[in-house]
């Protein structure tokens, strides 16, 4: 054997030994990797875990928060009440008055002139005013809308059933005292509560609370403008009473009147003249009977008179044999 033959199987095996080390080199430097991979998705998932514990309690602060709110709300309401109540007590109740007056007169102008008069004695107004008038530009009904104080109410509703004719009268009264007191604990309450909620966003920790928080805000800000203007109308409506005025001018009224019959006449010129009429009455019969006749007979006369020659004319022509 030569010695290049004995150096080939020499190169081989180091060859193969070679080949052997990378695979196993490889294989570790794979597995490092994927232990680096599982320990960076087990950091992750363990910064997951411990965010969830966090949103999760700070939701159950902010719902805490909420419940002590309305807990506050709850009883405060009571005191508040009970307060109001006593004040109002002191200074009398809350009333709605409305009444109706409808009236009949032979001059309505003058009418509505002094149911202003009497508004204005008790310290009211007209806010309405409708009128209408007949073929004649006289004004046959009116329609007057009074606000006059409450305290003058059963006053000027007395003063105004005399101003004419009365045809039908009715009043009305509503005691709202509980209405508005509650009314107004509401809205004190839900002022407080506003700034309750809207003090939590110095303490809002995450942004699923601050939404919560403005949908709380946007919420009671909107119950509040609502009690604000049922408020609004409830004190107006106390302090200022409405009477409506109906005036008309009255129906016409139909006289029944018996004709006397007056005597006849006897006598020469009694019978004179009742003949001169009866001449008279037929001659106007006839002339108007002569005057409806005179077209149609215009009309025969034109086509009946060339008719009738044609006629004749056919009659007198011989026969043939």
């Amino acid at each position: 054997m030569r010695p290049g033959d004995r150096r080939r199987p020499s190169l081989l095996l180091l060859a193969l030994v070679g080949f052997v080390l990378v695979l196993v080199v490889g294989a570790c430097a794979a597995g490092g990797g994927d232990d680096e991979g599982g320990d960076a998705r087990n950091a992750g998932d363990a910064d997951a875990a411990q965010d969830a514990p966090a949103e999760s309690a700070a939701e159950r602060k902010s719902l805490d928060n909420q419940a002590n709110l309305d807990l506050a709300e709850s009883a405060s309401y009571g005191d508040d009440f009970k307060s109001l109540a006593r004040d109002t007590d002191s200074t009398g109740r809350k009333i709605i008055a409305k009444g109706n007056v409808s009236c009949e007169s032979d001059d309505v102008a003058a009418t509505v002139f002094h149911v202003g008069r009497i508004a204005d004695e008790h310290g009211g107004e007209i806010t309405e005013r409708e009128t209408t008038t007949n073929k004649d530009g006289v004004i046959s009904t009116a329609r007057l809308l009074l606000r006059v104080p409450v305290d003058a109410f059963d006053k000027a509703f007395q003063d105004l059933e005399g101003v004419a004719d009365l045809t039908s009268s009715n009043t009305g009264k509503e005691d709202v005292t509980t209405k508005v007191i509650d009314t107004k604990v509401r809205i004190r309450a839900q002022r407080r509560s506003l700034q309750r909620v809207e003090q939590l966003f110095d303490r809002a920790q995450s942004i699923s609370d601050i939404i919560r928080i403005e949908s709380q805000v946007s919420r009671r800000q909107a119950d509040l403008e609502s009690l604000e203007r049922r408020l609004s109308y409830l004190n107006d409506q106390t302090s200022m009473s409405t009477i409506s005025v109906n005036i008309s001018l009255p129906p016409e009224k139909k006289e029944k009147t018996e004709e006397k019959k007056e005597p006849e006449e006897a006598g020469f010129l009694a019978g004179l003249e009742d003949g001169w009429d009866g001449l008279k009455s037929f001659g106007t019969d006839l002339a108007t009977l002569t005057g409806r006749l005179l077209p149609f007979a215009t009309v025969l006369l034109v086509v009946g008179g060339p008719l009738w020659l044609l006629v004749r004319r056919l009659r007198r022509r011989p026969v043939a044999s």
